[in-house]
């Protein structure tokens, strides 16, 4: 078993960083739930990973929403998006090699826009509970 260290900004602040470390088989929604913990957010909203890093990400060839797993759950009032789901892709489908990124968008009113990057894979450390946050530089926004 491997874990992926993720380096995480905001995008309109890159100098407010955290590294996640976390082990390759999580989900996705694993993923978002530590990041947003990682920023002292509440995990109160729908989101999103996107590869298209540019204000179109919309339009990304490999995208993943929660609204797709709600849909999935019986929510019929959610348009479908053509994204795959969070819960159940895993992050080693999504990212593939180091310095793969994705944008992470939390929360579609406010649109939190994160940098998720791939850093480092080490093998799994028997002694560390993953998932964790393993660096933070620079204080966190309020999120409201």
């Amino acid at each position: 078993m491997k874990t992926y260290i993720f380096e995480i900004t905001l995008l309109c602040n890159p100098k407010i960083l955290r590294e996640i470390e976390i082990l390759e088989n999580s989900s996705l929604y694993k993923l978002a739930k530590t990041i947003i913990k990682s920023y002292n957010f509440d995990f109160d909203h729908c989101f999103g990973f996107f590869n298209k890093i540019a204000d179109n990400y919309f339009d990304s060839k490999k995208k993943y929403e929660l609204f797709t797993d709600l849909i999935e759950e019986g929510m019929e009032d959610i348009e479908p998006t053509g994204a795959g789901n969070v819960k159940k892709t895993k992050i080693n489908e999504v990212w593939q090699n180091i310095n793969d990124k994705m944008i992470f968008l939390f929360d579609y009113g406010d649109n939190w826009k994160f940098i998720v990057k791939l850093v480092i894979v080490n093998k799994k450390d028997a002694k560390k509970k993953y998932p964790r946050i393993i660096k933070r530089i620079g204080r966190a926004p309020k999120q409201y």
